[in-house]
């Protein structure tokens, strides 16, 4: 199995998912072409495998099992930048005339293609990362980050370690512990205006792609710093050496949290039982026996149409792949039913994706009933807003240790107003969506 995979890694796209789409044939006129840039190879390769696997696997499995969408067949493919901006932008540049999207996978890349949106008019779809302004679809027309922010995830992980009562971190100390790069950056503004009106002292300390191996020296800080809590924005290796070093120090795990891009299955099984009771916050549940998931398995998985690693399909990023996959399906059935057309295009993905209804009943009826939580996009909300989980591990599995937790948009909003103004006036004439009430 385990060639198969690096062969299903390797292999360019659209000649490895040939067959499971149907070949040639899933690809005339009457298709609809999505792209996503993705990372099987590289330093990050191994939490991106899995949400990439995901992604694929729900648009296979809509193809063998519904004939697309609505009759229309799904064209997936990927342009591999490993993780890199300029990589990604090279794929951006090529991929950008047949795709209806683009999804870079990585908040630098996002940063980098965001200032083409308004010309290129190709939605940008960065579905828990990105830049957290992006929320404001009045300045951000053409960019979508839902179901949460980063700004969302961080508020969550505040009011979780204080129990619903921020006033309680008054005096004590909280680290951030993020990769050296735009993505670890990104909660920095909004965790320092929580520090600054609850009173807690915040410290972040930086880890460079090349020391995600090896933080004695951050974590000698830490010890030295004594925080009450650390929160982590890792990525890929960085997450195992985090949690490694953690219980090396006896840092206690139940204060060590997470964004919810450091909460992948594979990364803490290579620590298992040293990393009981580390958290981590989740827009998404792993639900293995939900309708959607054991259509996966009956059309995809035990058809051969692909292949994964061991484990994988019950692994939180597998199935959070799936759901991301179902973010830019949602929007083509809408845009279908708005416009009244079968093959979208990119403007018309836009509409959709500005309206996505994924309220419980319509997470039931697509069968992912208690997967994610309810939400809907507007012109003027482009995140949704959907609130977190928190996940626990038990030593072997993630599993859910509080109730649907929400975000103080009281707190968030003010912030991404100011920074997506200020994104505006230093891009220079940018377009305002003026006519966005809502």
């Amino acid at each position: 199995m385990k060639k198969n995979l690096i062969r299903y890694a390797l292999l360019p796209a659209a000649l490895a998912l040939a067959t499971a789409f149907g070949g040639a044939a899933a690809f005339a006129e009457d298709s609809i072409n999505v792209t996503n840039l993705s990372y099987r190879t590289g330093p990050f390769a191994a939490t991106g495998t899995p949400i990439m696997n995901g992604q694929r696997d729900y648009m296979i499995m809509l193809n063998e099992r519904d004939g697309g969408i609505n009759g229309v067949k799904i064209s997936y493919d990927e342009c591999e930048t490993g993780y890199n901006t300029e990589k990604g932008a090279e794929c951006y540049e090529k991929t950008k005339a047949s795709s209806i999207v683009t999804q870079p996978w990585s908040t630098g890349i996002t940063l980098q293609v965001l200032p083409k949106s308004n010309v290129d008019k190709i939605p940008i779809l960065a579905p828990g990362y990105g830049f957290s302004p992006m929320a404001d679809g009045k300045v951000f027309q053409w960019a979508f980050n839902p179901p949460a922010s980063y700004w969302d995830g961080a508020s969550m992980i505040l009011k979780n370690i204080s129990e619903g009562n921020l006033e309680s971190l008054k005096g004590k100390k909280v680290v951030l512990l993020h990769l050296d790069a735009p993505y670890g950056k990104e909660p920095i503004p909004l965790l320092q205006a929580y520090a600054e009106k609850y009173g807690f002292t915040f410290l972040p300390i930086p880890v460079g792609v090349k020391e995600m191996q090896n933080q004695s020296a951050q974590w000698l800080q830490i010890r030295r710093e004594r925080p009450d809590f650390v929160l982590m924005w890792g990525w890929g290796a960085m997450n195992v050496g985090a949690v490694t070093e953690a219980a090396k120090t006896k840092f206690p795990m139940d204060k060590f949290i997470g964004i919810w891009w450091s909460s992948h299955d594979g990364d803490m099984k290579s620590v298992g039982e040293a990393g009981k009771g580390y958290r981590a916050i989740s827009w998404s549940l792993p639900h293995s026996e939900s309708p959607v998931m054991q259509d996966i398995k009956k059309y995809v998985l035990d058809a051969k149409k692909a292949e994964i690693g061991e484990g994988e399909f019950d692994w939180v990023f597998y199935q959070r792949g799936v759901l991301i996959s179902m973010f830019t399906v949602e929007g083509i059935r809408a845009a279908q039913e708005h416009f009244d057309t079968k093959v979208v295009n990119a403007e018309q993905l836009r509409w959709g994706l500005e309206n996505l209804k994924l309220d419980e009943a319509r997470l039931k009826e697509i069968g992912m009933d208690g997967m994610i939580g309810p939400f809907s996009t507007s012109c003027s909300n482009h995140a949704g807003h959907a609130g977190a989980w928190m996940l626990q591990w038990d030593g072997a599995k993630f599993v859910k240790v509080s109730d649907l937790l929400q975000a103080d948009q009281d707190m968030i909003a003010p912030l991404v107003e100011t920074e997506a103004k200020k994104y505006a006036d230093a891009n220079a004439p940018w377009p305002i969506n003026e006519e966005c009430k809502m």
